[in-house]
């Protein structure tokens, strides 16, 4: 085995971590959790808004 078969190997072991990932990423499955994970930083909006009205 040779430097430029450990590097393909490195290279096919990457792409597929890779798409792995993406497929993770845009599976319908995941959409709930990640639509609530967008709207965390705005939850943070609405508990400070409501600790300012009643000072």
């Amino acid at each position: 085995m040779d430097i430029g078969t450990l590097r393909g190997l490195g290279t096919l072991l990457v792409l597929i971590a890779t798409l792995g990932v993406i497929c993770w990423a845009y599976s319908g499955k995941r959409k709930a959790s990640f639509d609530e994970a967008a709207n965390l930083p705005f939850a943070d909006d609405d508990r400070n808004e409501s600790r300012s009205n009643r000072a």
